[in-house]
């Protein structure tokens, strides 16, 4: 299950976690965001060892313009708490 990421919890769970994690900049309003949601869910089933976070640009604007987040769904890969690839848009699994 993705982890509900905000201003709150975003250092601990995505800058000091030890573990990659995918993180997904979404809203509740964007049909493609809803469409990517169950190719993670079906991503991380396959994938134990990555995590995958979600980020609600409405609720965390901050966040979404630190990471320069302009269309969604936007998925930015963090490694060692940095980010190492970003993907935007609708992909495929």
């Amino acid at each position: 299950m993705a982890i509900r990421i905000t201003e709150a919890n975003f250092q601990t769970e995505v800058l000091d976690a030890r573990e990659p994690i995918l993180v997904d900049f979404w809203a509740s309003w964007c049909g493609p965001c809803r469409m990517l949601a169950p190719v993670l869910e079906e991503l991380e089933a396959q994938r134990p060892e990555l995590r995958v976070g979600k980020i609600d640009v409405d609720r965390c604007p901050d966040l979404a313009m630190r990471y320069g987040v302009n269309s969604i769904p936007m998925l930015v890969y963090f490694k060692d708490g940095q980010p190492v690839s970003t993907s935007v848009g609708l992909v495929p699994k």
